[in-house]
């Protein structure tokens, strides 16, 4: 199965839906993003692209709301916090690198520091 995200004027993910392979396949018998496309904008309109669980394709899976970075061909999740910047890996990158001593945290954009989170 083949997955395909709709975009809107701001290529800001709208849909993303599961097309079959059968729908995919160019005269050749081979799997084609472009054949796909055409079937997606054909049956519903708009504008597509295909997208990946495995992220071997745009970076990351696109989910409703991720924006089109058609710059560096990456799906990218919304901005978690103004501080944070986009990495090379089409991901969010935290100013100050979560510390990997086994507690949970959380970010806290005021202080601009990561904070233990207790179990409570």
């Amino acid at each position: 199965m083949a997955h395909f995200a709709r975009l809107d004027e701001n290529n800001i993910v709208t849909q993303v839906i599961v097309v079959h392979n059968n729908e995919c396949l160019d005269a050749n018998g081979n799997e084609s993003e472009v054949v796909g496309i055409n079937f997606c904008t054909n049956l519903f309109g708009g504008v597509w692209k295909q997208t990946s669980y495995n992220g071997k394709m745009r970076k990351n899976y696109a989910g409703i709301g991720f924006t089109y970075h058609a710059d560096i061909d990456a799906f990218v999740p919304p901005q978690p916090y103004s501080s944070w910047t986009l990495n090379a890996d089409a991901s969010w990158q935290s100013p100050i690198a979560m510390p990997t001593d086994n507690q949970m945290y959380s970010w806290n954009e005021l202080a601009q520091a990561w904070e233990v989170q207790n179990g409570n």
